[in-house]
Formats: C-alpha cells, sequence, structure tokens
C-alpha cells in the first residue's frame, strides 16, 4: 500500500496507463464500502488478464495505514491499493475529481484516454460496472 498525496492522485486520474482504470474510493469506517470491496477484488480477478487495473483508495487517516493495510490482507487485494497521504482530503478529492463531494464509496473507471466512461457515488451496482469495463474493452480491443 502506498501513500496518495495530490500528484499521485491527478496522475491516477489522467489514466497513462494505457488500461481501462477502476477506481474505488473507501473507507474502513464505511460500512457500504466494506459490504461491496469484495466484489472490486472479485472484479480485478476478472479483468486482470486484460488492459484493466483496479487502484482502491481510501481516504482513512494516513495514521490509519495499519488497519487499512490488515483489512486488505484480509481481503486479499492484490491489486493497487493507496491510502491518502494527508488529512487534508480536501485538497486530495478535488486533485482527483473538483466536482466530488467527498461522500464514499465513490467508484469512477476511466478508458485509457483518460475519459470517465463510468461513475458512482455510493454502492455501485457490480452488474452495471462490469458492463461498463466490458463495453468499454469490447469497443477498443473486441475479446
Amino acid at each position: 500500500m502506498s501513500m496518495a498525496d495530490s500528484s499521485v492522485l491527478k496522475d491516477l486520474r489522467k489514466n497513462a496507463s494505457g488500461k481501462f482504470r477502476l477506481v474505488n474510493f473507501w473507507a474502513t469506517w464505511c460500512s457500504p464500502c466494506i459490504a461491496e470491496f469484495d466484489e472490486f477484488v472479485k472484479v480485478n480477478r476478472m479483468y486482470r488478464h486484460r488492459d484493466f487495473e483496479l487502484v482502491t483508495v481510501s481516504i482513512n487517516e494516513p495514521d490509519e495505514r495499519d488497519s487499512v493495510l490488515q483489512f486488505l490482507t484480509k481481503e486479499h487485494a492484490s491489486n493497487r491499493n493507496l491510502i491518502f497521504a494527508s488529512s487534508d482530503r480536501d485538497m486530495l478529492m478535488d486533485a482527483f475529481d473538483p466536482s466530488w463531494q467527498g461522500a464514499v464509496p465513490y467508484t469512477v473507471l476511466i478508458d485509457p484516454d483518460g475519459n470517465v466512461i463510468y461513475r458512482e457515488v455510493g454502492s455501485v451496482d457490480i452488474l452495471a460496472v462490469k458492463r461498463a469495463i466490458q463495453k468499454g474493452m469490447n469497443a477498443r480491443k473486441p475479446w
């Protein structure tokens, strides 16, 4: 797990990876976040062999790093995992998406060109997420 400062979050949003990037902002104190986290791990396992990347970003305080890491380990989250590097959440949220009001969970699917093709504040419909991933991938490079 790495620390995410404003420059990391700007690069995350820009998405120069050449892959479809699913970003999920969550927190250990957020019940809906915890309830759906396992589904994101499954989505990562489904698509990671294609041009896909899952990145989770914990908005917990930096000093809660150990408890966040413990949760990620328990969930077998082998994807890229970040935690906010500062207690100034507003600055970090604005670095990723100035229109985001800060509610979690917050999930964004970004295509390889940096365009947001799916966005959800609150719990996601995981089937809708999978459909958005599949549609975007097939439009770019049919399976």
